[in-house]
């Protein structure tokens, strides 16, 4: 395979990311790999805390791809040994580390789950047991005699901890430092994360340079928001999209999320376009398509990434005949609507039209209060405009149901 030029890959890269620390170091580790045909080592770790691996994680296995696709040698580590400290990032209190059993059996369902998006062929699967179980006690000394206290302790929920007399263990504190030494057996040259992980990253490139390497890049990846909207996706909360959830899940989990992450899934989650991405953008600014046209579109994507176009085809199906199924009376009365010129109908006036409401502000007041859905979905919002493109119920308060059809 013949490699992009240096500008057109870090073209690539760059989509979808936070921070890359140094731009310029990865510029100068491209060219040179350019220049030498010898592809880069990018590394990510994952310690295998829980069975399932979720859409949230795939924002950077997405991005392992892509240096993949580019030429370049990927690790996907799992911290089988760092897995049995547990990570502290974003605790406030001490972590409950997992027994032997129990991370090598996740980390079996790790290997094949990642296969849904990266080539096994050209994968390198490494376990950070194979290094930190043979160190001998000498060796954990020299690890921790290269970083200070002091530099631990700047990591913001350590200090918060210790700041207010939170116990935090020594074994908590050796965790950086572990993962921090992945990438000196690894020899890493870029490491992928979470923002969340970004202090653990730094760690990694200060102990290359205590062991006299170059310093590894750090590209850190956006958290991304679960399907409650509120907190970043993850298991123990119950937000999340596992990627071996079956079809009609995936795309009913999918279809859930408020209309506020429509375009944060489709850039994080997706494979669309930069093109694609710009026109749903647009179309989410201008409310000239109805959200749920969108999300649809982003359930189906999603759908065909993890399992195929033909499933997706299926849930997408199966998903619109529970729908058209839900609550909805089998005669609905047709309420002519008047659109303006760009064809919209503002929602408070679709109300007052049907006679439910006897004002514009009771109508808002209907609408905050949830009492108003448009195919199932709750409108909360009083700008909300119809489309007079799609096919729409209107749902207002218990038991009022209208088929919104177009003034002649």
């Amino acid at each position: 395979m013949t490699m992009l030029n240096p500008e057109k890959q870090l073209e690539l890269i760059k989509r979808g990311t936070v921070e890359i620390i140094r731009e310029e170091e990865l510029v100068d580790k491209l060219k040179e790999s350019y220049s030498t045909g010898k592809p880069l080592i990018i590394k990510q770790g994952f310690d295998p805390t829980a069975p399932d691996l979720h859409i949230g994680h795939m924002v950077s296995i997405n991005k392992l791809k892509t240096f993949q696709d580019l030429g370049h040698r990927v690790v996907f580590l799992i911290g089988d040994f760092t897995g049995m400290i547990g990570d502290p990032s974003g605790r406030t209190a001490t972590r409950r580390a997992m027994t032997r059993e129990q991370v090598v059996e996740n980390a079996e369902t790790y290997k094949k789950q990642v296969f849904k998006v990266l080539d096994p062929e050209k994968t390198v699967i490494d376990f950070n047991s194979r290094w930190c179980s043979p160190m001998k006690f000498e060796d954990v000394l020299s690890l921790t005699s290269r970083y200070t206290v002091a530099r631990i302790l700047e990591r913001d929920d350590f200090s918060k901890r210790y700041t207010e007399g939170r116990p935090i263990s020594i074994l908590e504190f050796m965790y950086p430092l572990v993962q921090g030494y992945d990438s000196v057996a690894l020899k890493a040259d870029v490491e992928l994360g979470g923002t969340d992980q970004k202090f653990n990253l730094l760690v990694g490139r200060d102990l290359q340079r205590e062991y006299g390497q170059a310093p590894q890049v750090v590209i850190t990846m956006p958290l991304l928001i679960g399907t409650d909207g509120v907190d970043k996706m993850s298991k123990s909360l119950g937000n999340y999209i596992a990627i071996e959830d079956p079809a009609d899940e995936i795309f009913g989990k999918t279809m859930s999320i408020p209309d506020s992450l429509i375009f944060d899934y489709f850039k994080l989650a997706t494979d669309v376009d930069e093109a694609e991405l710009a026109e749903i953008k647009k179309n989410l600014s201008s409310d000239k398509i109805n959200p749920m046209i969108l999300k649809k579109r982003l359930a189906w994507k999603l759908v065909e990434f993890y399992h195929d176009s033909d499933r997706a085809d299926k849930a997408k199906a199966n998903f619109e005949k529970q729908f058209s199924k839900r609550e909805v009376p089998d005669d609905v009365p047709v309420l002519a609507v008047e659109f303006d010129e760009n064809n919209q109908a503002w929602l408070p006036k679709v109300i007052c039209d049907s006679g439910v409401a006897s004002s514009s502000s009771a109508a808002i007041r209907l609408i905050k209060q949830g009492g108003v859905k448009i195919n199932n979905e709750t409108i909360n919002d009083k700008d909300h405009k119809i489309s007079g493109d799609d096919e729409v119920i209107i749902k207002i308060g218990k038991k009022n149901y209208f088929r919104i059809e177009k003034k002649n």
